[in-house]
């Protein structure tokens, strides 16, 4: 046994003392004790506890491995994340005036992906636990919204009846409001006995599609962004809280203020260019054409509209070119953890007077903002947003613009 001083957090949340030794649940200025293996503490005791320490609220938290930072103050972690935005920034030379970072509320995670696992005793369904392929229940979460809790007793028979014993079942809940949507992947082949038996969950799931393959729909799984109603195709990227998309819109509407005609890069099904469209022309782009037709659909049944144009594309391949920029005064990007350093080149050539830039990973965002930079562009505001609350993740919001366009 060995103790050891916490210094900082890494960015998975673990605590790192000299050496370097990772410690889970561990904050920094803490004594733990503990026997070290691989570079790790796995089951540290505390010898010394940080003020910041608190009682984690869920009874699941020691073996589920869903949150990593209920042990810590909400104050804590608010300052912490917004502090791995602030250091990502300052490794390329950048500082912003960063706003007070909106932290979403308890039981509010409108779409997650759990497992399902047939065992000899039964089936398991839940988060993985920490660093473990062992599947943890959890009908007491305090991240998931009630509605998606509801349905977790339909989820394990679901997952005896599609379940194979060497295989995990991915089950991707979005609650929408008409109810759960659910895709179901990693499940047995869906031959006919098996097709007949899973209308019986329609009373807990308004669609259910296993892989690709639709089994049923009752009620479509709507949307709403802005005035307009969205069917996402099976299983899509949302904003994981309705109020943490909330914030991010206001800040993406705020940094495109004055536009009179705006591109959305990585635009999905439309969280940002439906709602910008209603007072400005919007181009959208995409690689994923379902969810492309999504937006398309919907925009053309939203009356009062300005005219909403798409494009199927690989931004990562393909990234429009300054040339293809030139005409918008305004631009959305909302890329990946990767973040899209080629496409931010071509921003930055285009000189596009105003830049909403939405992003899940500070590094990514850091580097890319330094090609901004670089340009002439001024960072003017970063807006942290933690939707993912107790987790590592911190997404943001930032605005750039050049200043002798936009004065």
């Amino acid at each position: 046994m060995v103790e050891v001083t916490i210094h900082r957090l890494g960015h998975h949340g673990d605590g790192i003392a000299d050496g370097p030794v990772y410690v889970p649940l561990a904050l920094p200025g803490e004594v733990v004790e503990g026997v070290i293996a691989d570079d790790r503490i796995e089951a540290p005791r505390i010898v010394t506890p940080s003020p910041d320490r608190v009682a984690a609220p869920c009874r699941h938290y020691r073996s589920c491995g869903g949150c990593a930072l209920m042990h810590a103050s909400d104050g804590f972690v608010a300052a912490w994340k917004t502090q791995v935005i602030e250091t990502a920034l300052a490794a390329h030379g950048l500082g912003a005036a960063m706003r007070p970072i909106h932290t979403s509320p308890p039981a509010s995670r409108r779409r997650a992906t759990l497992a399902g696992r047939r065992t000899k005793k039964g089936v398991l369904v839940g988060f993985h636990a920490r660093r473990s392929d062992t599947i943890v229940p959890v009908p007491d979460c305090q991240v998931l919204a009630p509605d998606l809790l509801a349905t977790l007793p339909a989820l394990e028979e679901l997952s005896r009846l599609g379940a194979s014993r060497s295989a995990v079942l991915g089950l991707a809940v979005t609650l929408s409001p008409a109810g759960v949507d659910l895709r179901v992947t990693g499940g047995k082949p869906l031959d006919g006995p098996l097709r007949a038996a899973l209308p019986r969950f329609a009373a807990h799931f308004i669609r259910l599609t296993w892989e690709d393959e639709p089994v049923f729909l009752d009620a479509a799984p709507v949307q709403h962004f802005g005035a307009a109603a969205v069917t996402p195709p099976p299983g899509a990227f949302l904003q994981a809280t309705p109020d943490g998309e909330a914030t991010l819109l206001d800040a993406v509407r705020e940094a495109t203020q004055g536009a009179t005609r705006i591109a959305d890069l990585f635009a999905g099904c439309g969280t940002f260019a439906l709602p910008l469209a209603e007072g400005a022309p919007v181009h959208a782009v995409e690689g994923e054409g379902d969810l492309l037709a999504a937006l398309d659909t919907a925009a053309r049944h939203t009356p009062g509209l300005r005219p909403v144009t798409t494009e199927r594309r690989d931004l990562f391949r393909r990234p429009l070119s300054a040339d293809e920029l030139g005409r918008f005064d305004a631009v959305v990007i909302d890329p990946p953890r990767a973040g899209a350093e080629a496409q931010t080149r071509a921003l930055a050539e285009a000189q596009v007077p105003r830049i909403a830039a939405v992003s899940c990973n500070p590094v990514t965002f850091a580097r890319d903002a330094a090609i901004l930079a670089a340009a002439g562009y001024r960072l003017n505001w970063v807006q942290p947003v933690d939707q993912f609350r107790w987790s590592p993740h911190v997404e943001l919001a930032a605005s750039f613009s050049l200043p002798h366009m936009t004065r």
